[in-house]
């Protein structure tokens, strides 16, 4: 039985560059004073790029529907968290 590619090679070098390109954007909004915002627009392009790295390199983009199923509750999960720590974050040092 032949092992073939089920992403073409081509597809790899783009998500790559755009990982690469998603690093130098990270670098750079480190550079931008947003405030508070800062943390969320980072952990915006980090998932971003976590999601291109499930779904082509980890392979989940052309496998069955339970596995789709359960990297989609784990990236739920993983928003449910972020977001419960960021209300803390956001909210400190504010009196009621």
């Amino acid at each position: 039985m032949s092992m073939e590619h089920v992403v073409p090679i081509r597809i790899y070098l783009v998500i790559f560059a755009a990982l690469i390109l998603g690093t130098a954007i990270t670098t750079a909004v480190a550079y931008v004073d947003l405030g508070p915002l800062n943390v969320v627009v980072m952990l915006l392009i980090a998932f971003a790029k976590a999601t291109l790295v499930v779904l082509f390199f980890m392979h989940v983009r052309f496998t069955s529907r339970l596995t789709q199923l359960a990297a989609a509750s784990g990236f739920a999960w993983l928003v449910i968290l972020i977001g419960l720590t960021l209300s803390d974050v956001l909210t400190r040092g504010r009196t009621p």
